[in-house]
């Protein structure tokens, strides 16, 4: 498809400029574009093998020497000298080589951020299709859980809310709308009425039509331009080739002016005067330099891995240790995309904040109050009812998959479930405390009510949301276990606390129990 600014563009219009319906698609005519637009997949770039890789490491003016070097103590009988040139030559080749391999794997980061199916309308009936074979028109059925496999427009929306952290960095679910109508120079991040390949649908459903597919999509560009990405020498690779060409003319110059006095003025024999050429040379090459600088590029290379950095190119490391400013489209914050309860305030502790270590969705950490780990929370009342409405006030599953702890819902629900993990609270809660009703969160209402059936028959119900809003709708305040009428003071201490954690940029949430 043309480069469109959809979101700019009334539902009807896309429909129209996409030759489709609500109905989706029939089969024929979507056989007809996949032959047209090709499958919905990213791209493969040619694979560089790992002869090729390891080949590439050989291109340094250092090397080259070294190998000259090599071949020449060979050829003098100086064997030993050649063994420990070549085992340092091979150890940086190896070692760089191997780095490089698994920098060249980053594109399949990508490729398992699409989905490997979807559900579409075809003919006015929904199924399930392989994602490769969605084209431009088809009407995606979205739901939560789901994967966004394509860029669409969306057209139905119901309480849709989506993380796009895997694309515009933002850590804060997206709310959706089908009717909005954007300017056509909204930024990605702010186009409400669009959804786009490789997101996550966190909270409710809706439809959408596909207005791009495969490398047309936002993160098809992504992976073009890793792709095409026009390689040039860095300031490192630069400086040890002019080092290799100079310590090259002056190997070769010093040897031959030595060779030639030993020849001419001295007249020893050419062959010891070739000898003693030769040790010159070599021993004019530091030939422990490019082991020393591959080691210490691939120790940088290792620790930006280790937080999920990945570094294509070994000599790149040392140009991001030259950078001093880094241009970023982005206004938010920088993430990780996960969020983690930090603090916790109850009345019964006068102002004073529970703190809560451990980041990120591993459900290890201690509550601690002024530095004294609170050993068993639900001992607290309050502490026990609140960590309760955390786990069950919530739709955010915790997992763990392939060794590492991920949440499938909204980031915010899935941090107050690991705040209860962290506390002790089971993960079988849900079975043991039935949902039996709810009230979903809305961005109107703000807030969202579950109501649970107790073991001993007992009802009781959770309301978590915003502050005010959760405060305005309380009558009563728990406090040493005691259930005492919210005084106007009351309501003033928690707005005010509410208020000193958002400065210190903290999201705040209100928890209320019935």
């Amino acid at each position: 498809m043309s480069m469109r600014s959809w979101h700019a563009l009334a539902i009807e219009e896309v429909l129209r400029s996409l030759k489709t319906t609500l109905s989706g698609l029939d089969d024929c005519e979507a056989s007809k574009r996949l032959s047209i637009y090709g499958p919905n997949e990213l791209r493969k770039e040619k694979e560089r093998s790992k002869i090729s890789i390891f080949a590439g490491q050989f291109r340094n003016v250092l090397i080259i020497i070294l190998l000259i070097a090599t071949g020449l103590s060979i050829a003098i009988g100086e064997v030993l000298d050649a063994i420990l040139i070549l085992t340092i030559v091979l150890a940086s080749a190896v070692l760089g080589a191997f780095q490089e391999y698994r920098a060249e794997r980053a594109l399949e980061a990508l490729r398992k951020l699409t989905a490997p199916e979807a559900s579409v309308i075809r003919s006015g009936k929904e199924k399930r299709i392989p994602a490769r074979e969605i084209v431009p028109g088809d009407i995606l059925v979205l739901t939560a859980g789901d994967k966004v496999p394509a860029d669409a427009r969306i057209i139905e929306a119901h309480d849709l809310k989506l993380d796009e952290s895997s694309l515009t960095g933002e850590s804060t679910t997206i709310t959706k709308s089908a009717d909005v109508l954007l300017s056509e120079d909204t930024p990605l991040a702010d186009r409400v009425n669009m959804v786009y390949a490789g997101t996550v649908v966190v909270y409710g459903k809706g439809k959408a039509v596909v207005v791009a597919t495969g490398m047309s999509t936002e993160m098809g560009k992504i992976a073009a331009f890793v792709q095409e990405v026009k390689e040039e020498k860095t300031p490192l690779e630069k400086r040890t080739d002019e080092i290799g060409k100079i310590l090259a003319y002056l190997c070769l110059s010093v040897a031959a002016i030595v060779a030639g006095i030993g020849f001419f003025v001295w007249h020893y024999d050419v062959l010891t005067m070739t000898i003693w050429a030769v040790s010159l040379a070599i021993a004019a090459v530091p030939e422990a330099l490019p082991a020393v600088v591959t080691g210490a590029l691939a120790i940088g290379m290792y620790a930006m891995a280790r937080r999920n950095a990945i570094v294509r190119r070994l000599p790149a490391v040392e140009t991001l240790g030259c950078t001093t400013i880094i241009c970023a489209d982005k206004t938010g914050t920088i993430t990780k995309g996960e969020m983690t309860v930090q603090k916790i305030f109850l009345s019964k502790f006068s102002g004073k904040l529970i703190e809560v270590t451990g980041a990120g969705y591993v459900p290890i950490g201690e509550l601690k109050l002024e530095n004294h780990v609170i050993n068993d929370p639900r001992e607290i009342k309050e502490l026990e009812l609140l960590l309760l409405g955390c786990s069950l006030c919530n739709d955010a599953k915790l997992n763990k998959e392939n060794d590492r702890w991920v949440i499938r819902g909204d980031p915010t629900e899935g941090a107050l479930k690991v705040l209860s993990r962290k506390a002790g609270i089971s993960g079988e809660l849900e079975s043991r405390y039935p949902r039996i009703n709810e009230v979903p969160f809305s961005s109107e209402r703000k807030r969202m009510t579950t109501i649970h059936r107790m073991n001993d028959g007992s009802i009781i119900a959770f309301m978590k949301g915003a502050p005010e809003v959760v405060l305005s709708r309380c009558s009563k305040l728990m406090a040493d276990g005691e259930i005492l009428d919210l005084k106007k003071s009351d309501v003033e201490e928690i707005l005010k606390i509410n208020d000193e954690m958002a400065s210190n940029a903290l999201r705040n949430l209100a928890i209320a129990y019935k």
